[in-house]
């Protein structure tokens, strides 16, 4: 009995955590609608910044209110005004790569802060002082830690349910022309939002430091596994995310009491018990996903949206694909040894980054899980391509195809963040559970050899980089001929509105499987030639974190467009590159990454995109500089195009000849984008 009181006492020490953790995941989610995958960045900055205080020999209690009233809700604020503003209009792609981007710049800026060659340990509170509870202890610092959380359910209730402050909090997401219109200040109580999730992801990060330490990824993780408490509450309701923190943090703790040794039945290499105890928050996570009830379909159709992707050609993708094979053959004559893999590098994850163009680009289904197909994909050619066997490249392609469908098959139902979020499960589950066994990369790394076959092989760096690029053409082809057939048309209906999907009458379940195992399949050629180029696959070239730039940097890229993926994925390539080159610019570059995913929220269409507007803009200036300049002729009287017989000159306010700018305020009137005109849409 008394182990069972102590299991019990920890697990909701844990849950404690979890709760307060999660709830600033709900406030923000219910308050701006946006899910924010830099929340444990968050809380660990908090942790750091903490420590820091103390360091300076402030005192505890005054170091936690500068932290939680100062430091974090000015970090909040300051998030939402200079970046989560700049996300009206765009999908829910970009807004989740965008948090993405600054998940990844505080990690990356972290250690420069705190470089990690000092130890930092901070201390339980009241000096890790404890009673008696009959035949167990409790430390003074699990009690307070138990007592924050209740607080915490408390006043968050309070305010949200409570006050002018917490309704108008909530009422932003819905509505804030209408907030505006009833006289709140939608900026105002958004910025209130941001900082009052800062503060508890901050808040998190205390009171856990004292267990995980002051390590930046093992703080940032913390979140990962509140999500599962989050999404029991269904990113809604806080009284249930308290409840799925206390069955985690429970469901954690007795698991590492009671679950028995690893069974003497499992192969040798295989320890199944100490994976699933690692595992169980996002096994939780995916379980819980899949029961909850369908989201409804939104009944708007398309939304409008500041996402602009010009439609490929045939043509321009095979003259495309030549001249990226040739180029590179060229260039690599004149690269050395390092360069040659540094770039080869790029081009592997430029593979990996296609794979998410049908997936993401047109069919708009997000996956944080690529790496994780790619490290199958690793596995199968190392597996079933000794020696460079081409069989293992099918492998490659055919296995994380079909663990792709098993994945999807379950979550098909799910869209949006809870897809993200699924997918996310999978790859954490795949980390602990599946590449950590020595069945699947014995001490954590397999040999790979290069691809062969009639009797031609790529040993040589230069060799293999004209394979890759050679790989990424074909596949890049492929992936616009699909596009331009029905499968591509189906893929597009299905981003842009599930709903008219639905009322046409079109089952949608078989396209998303289809397009899943697609991706999977790609993902893993892209993983097997990564791992090729080294000759070797180690685990931690496919983990969870590695899949987040991967999605990030095919967006900054373009992730509508096989080019954008290339971009991506060289641009991901040159950041070390340059890094060596230019020392001075080392730590520039490691939040360079986070910069470029913060930034989409301003420009979403990727940069190959706007490298395409801007050569079209050029092309179209230097014709009319070559033109004979005529007379500018007197402009004519242009009719009105049919909207409606009862809508004339005068009720438009106009008694003289239609300008171009009168057509303008129509167009706004009417809700016609200028830049889609622009770029060859319809009028009317």
């Amino acid at each position: 009995m008394s182990d069972f009181v102590s299991f019990t006492i920890l697990g909701l020490v844990t849950a404690s955590v979890y709760a307060v953790a999660a709830s600033g995941l709900v406030v923000t989610y219910t308050t701006s609608g946006i899910f924010n995958f830099a929340h444990g960045a968050i809380g660990m900055m908090g942790a750091f910044m903490y420590w820091q205080l103390l360091d300076w020999g402030v005192p505890t209690v005054p170091a936690i209110a500068l932290v939680l009233v100062v430091f974090a809700p000015a970090f909040g604020a300051l998030i939402d005004r200079v970046i989560m503003r700049g996300l009206e209009g765009t999908s829910e792609v970009t807004k989740t790569v965008v948090t993405v981007g600054l998940l990844f710049g505080l990690i990356a800026l972290a250690p420069i802060i705190w470089p990690p060659t000092r130890n930092r340990v901070v201390g339980e509170f009241f000096g890790g002082s404890k009673f008696q509870l009959g035949d167990v202890f409790v430390s003074y610092h699990q009690v307070v830690v138990i007592l924050v959380a209740g607080l915490v359910a408390v006043g968050l209730r309070l305010l949200l349910y409570g006050t002018r402050t917490g309704i108008a909090m909530r009422a932003v997401v819905s509505n804030r022309d209408l907030v505006r219109l009833n006289g709140g200040r939608p900026g105002r109580s958004s910025a209130a939002s941001w900082a009052l999730g800062s503060a508890l992801a901050a808040l998190s990060g205390i009171l856990i430091a004292d267990r995980l330490g002051l390590e930046v990824m093992a703080l940032t993780l913390l979140v990962v596994n509140a999500y599962a408490a989050a999404i029991v509450g269904r990113l809604v309701s806080l009284p249930m995310t308290f409840l799925g923190a206390a069955i985690l943090g429970l469901a954690q703790s007795y698991a590492v009491g009671y679950l028995p040794q690893n069974p003497d039945w499992l192969p040798d290499g295989i320890d199944l018990v100490t994976s699933l105890r690692l595992a169980i928050p996002v096994v939780m996570l995916f379980i819980v996903l899949l029961v909850l009830p369908q989201a409804p379909l939104r009944a708007h159709g398309i939304v409008r949206s500041r996402e602009i992707v010009a439609r490929p050609t045939m043509r321009s993708a095979l003259v495309a694909a030549a001249v990226l094979v040739i180029g590179v053959g060229v260039v690599s004559s004149f690269l050395d040894a390092s360069q040659t893999i540094s770039w080869s590098k790029g081009l592997a994850l430029a593979i990996i980054m296609l794979s998410l163009v049908p997936l993401t680009g047109y069919g708009g289904q997000i996956s944080l899980a690529q790496m994780s197909f790619a490290g199958l994909g690793a596995y199968a050619m190392a597996t079933w391509g000794p020696g460079g066997n081409p069989i293992g490249l099918l492998a490659a392609f055919a296995l994380p195809a079909l663990v792709g469908a098993l994945v999807a098959l379950p979550a098909v139902r799910l869209r949006g963040i809870y897809l993200a979020l699924a997918t996310l499960a999978f790859a954490v589950f795949m980390d602990r559970v599946v590449f950590t066994q020595d069945a699947m990369f014995r001490g954590g790394s397999k040999a790979i050899a290069r691809l062969s076959f009639l009797g031609f092989g790529f040993e040589s760096d230069r060799a293999y980089m004209i394979l890759m690029a050679f790989v990424f053409a074909g596949l890049g082809v492929g992936v616009v001929w699909l596009r331009l057939g029905p499968f591509g048309r189906r893929l597009q209906a299905m981003k842009d509105s599930p709903a008219a999907c639905a009322t046409l009458g079109l089952n949608l379940t078989v396209t998303k499987l289809q397009v899943f195992m697609l991706s999977a399949g790609i993902a893993g050629i892209g993983g097997a030639m990564l791992g090729g180029l080294q000759k070797t696959a180690t685990v931690s070239q496919y983990d969870t974190l590695q899949s987040l730039p991967v999605l990030l940097m095919a967006v900054a890229g373009g992730i509508g467009m096989v080019s954008g993926a290339l971009l991506g994925g060289l641009l991901y390539a040159s950041f070390p590159i340059i890094a060596g080159a230019i020392p001075s610019l080392a730590n520039f570059l490691l939040v360079a990454p986070g910069l470029i995913g913060i930034s989409l929220g301003r420009n979403p269409n990727g940069l190959m995109n706007e490298i395409l507007v801007g050569t079209e803009a050029l092309r179209h200036r230097l014709r009319a500089g070559r033109a004979e300049p005529a007379a500018a002729p007197e402009e004519p009287r242009r009719p009105l195009w049919p909207i409606g017989p009862v809508m004339d000159v005068e009720m438009l306010g106009i008694d003289r000849p239609f300008t171009a700018a009168d057509l303008a305020q129509i167009d706004l009137m009417l809700g016609v984008d200028e830049e889609e005109l622009a770029h060859g849409a319809p009028r009317g």
